[in-house]
């Protein structure tokens, strides 16, 4: 866990660069909330709102960026009004709060600005629980969410706008269909019905702290597709918890929310959620918690106590999880995962050509976008392989290919980072190898996707050749995942082919 975190590549800084942006871009925020006059709960709740405008905003354009961040208060600020006047109302407020949990996720059908969306509605409604917000402070709520966002823009698009640059690459629609096929229709049903459990069994707890058992199931659901991808998310989400709960004990409990070192300590949580968003859901999960930890011993309530508590919601959202992916509309792992497979291989081919045609003097080509968009293709093969090569998993022979897979998949990502690396270099050339090297990708490519014999590559290039050798290595990669790949089995990796 340790390693996937710290030596996980990080293609042009592009994690790091996110996380040191939130600190700013957050920090900014709750420092002009507290020069507005905002009170602790006001500066709160600007944070957050700049925390999730950072992190959920994830179009793949600085303009579609900037119109999703405008639209996030036309549907937060209702929903931030409806959770503090319902707060005296039970059966609506929670009717309303499954309302929010079912739209939210069904909105991922329309892509990015939809997922954006649904995030920030569902955490508003969220947030008004987590502070008790009342109708009396709504104007304070409003301005600090409006203030914070502004401030967060203008870190984004204005002082530190990176993507200009280097444009983040588009992020990998979910399956599609129509109906009930539709996973995006499912997941709305399945997110709905373990909410609904959350909440009851949540209530059953605790009266005042119900809230954290839903958005434990909510999160669990986001960035998850099959059944086998959310088993294996929820079982990260209470690991994550329990850890953090330990560093809490060990950290938040004796500061008693002294001002300054929880300062800190929350400009550490903020890097961390961002840093490690993309490559650790189990240390995304520490920090959150930890954050979360310190929030409440800002407001004066922290105690060993109240971590126990927040274990315990946190299992029953886990549970209802479950619950709703084994038995609601499940979808099934190797129907996602040979989805996902399949999408990535057509990126190497992709970025392979690219590549090539920079090689050849084409200016316009960008091997590098490619690389960037394989890098996200790949971070969802993973997420989809997860439950098969979990240590929990019963079954050997399946946990062997499924490693043997995402083993060959990352030298493919490895060597077409190199590739695009000489690529970038003026001084490389073209000649007639390198066409036909990239022919034989292409082909390697098609057999696989196509379900026709894959030609393992012969003589390999001098080490004067790095293109070449980075195209052998290529060759060679794919070639070997036929085997993995076209495996029969009982309990399939992915779609057999014919």
């Amino acid at each position: 866990m340790l390693k996937r975190v710290f030596v996980a590549p990080d293609p042009g800084r592009a994690r790091l660069r996110f996380a040191a942006r939130a600190v700013l871009g957050v920090g900014l925020a709750v420092i002009v909330c507290g020069f507005a006059g905002h009170s602790l709960v006001g500066a709160v709740t600007g944070g957050l709102a700049a925390l999730l405008a950072l992190f959920t905003v994830t179009d793949a354009t600085v303009r579609g960026q900037a119109v999703t961040t405008a639209l996030l208060p036309l549907v937060g600020l209702p929903v931030l009004a409806a959770a503090a006047e319902l707060h005296d109302h039970p059966v609506a407020r929670d009717l309303t709060f499954l309302a929010v949990v079912g739209a939210g996720v069904y909105a991922r059908r329309w892509g990015p600005r939809g997922h954006s969306l649904g995030v920030f509605a569902f955490m508003t409604f969220f947030v008004a629980q987590f502070l008790r917000a009342t109708p009396r402070q709504l104007p304070e709520l409003y301005a600090a969410v409006l203030l914070s966002l502004l401030t967060a823009s203008a870190v984004r698009f204005g002082l530190w706008c990176y993507e200009r640059r280097t444009p983040p690459a588009p992020v990998p629609a979910p399956p599609g269909g129509s109906g009930l096929a539709r996973v995006t229709t499912r997941q709305a049903i399945q997110a709905t019905v373990g909410a609904g459990f959350a909440l009851v069994v949540g209530q059953l707890l605790s009266g005042e702290r119900w809230y954290w058992a839903v958005g434990a199931t909510w999160w669990i659901f986001v960035n998850t597709t099959s059944r086998g991808e959310t088993l294996v998310r929820g079982f990260r989400r209470v690991l994550g918890t329990v850890i953090g709960i330990g560093l809490g004990l060990l950290v938040a409990v004796p500061l008693h929310g002294a001002v300054v070192p929880t300062a800190a300590l929350l400009a550490v949580c903020v890097f961390g959620i961002f840093y490690t968003a993309a490559v650790s859901y189990t240390w995304m999960m520490l920090c959150v918690t930890v954050l979360a930890e310190l929030l409440y011993g800002l407001l004066g309530v922290l105690d060993p106590a109240l971590l126990a508590l927040r274990l315990a919601e946190t299992g029953v959202g886990a549970v209802g999880a479950v619950l709703a992916v084994l038995f609601v509309l499940p979808v099934t792992t190797h129907t996602i995962t040979d989805a996902w497979i399949q999408r990535a291989l057509r990126c190497v081919h992709a970025a392979t050509a690219e590549a090539a045609a920079r090689l050849a003097g084409d200016e316009a080509a960008d091997p590098a976008s490619r690389v960037a968009e394989l890098e996200q293709l790949l971070a969802r093969v993973r997420l989809s392989v997860a439950p098969l090569v979990h240590p929990l998993n019963p079954m050997p022979a399946r946990k062997r290919r499924a490693r043997r897979v995402l083993a060959l998949l990352d030298d493919c990502a490895r060597e077409i980072r190199g590739l695009a690396a000489v690529a970038a270099d003026p001084e490389a050339s073209h000649d007639a190898r390198l066409a036909a090297a990239c022919w034989r990708v292409e082909a390697a490519v098609e057999a696989l996707t196509g379900g026709t014999d894959v030609t393992a590559p012969t003589a390999r290039p001098a080490e004067s050749d790095p293109a070449l050798a980075h195209l052998h290595g290529l060759e060679r990669a794919l070639a070997e995942l036929a085997q993995p790949l076209r495996t029969r089995s009982a309990s399939r990796l992915v779609a057999q082919q014919p």
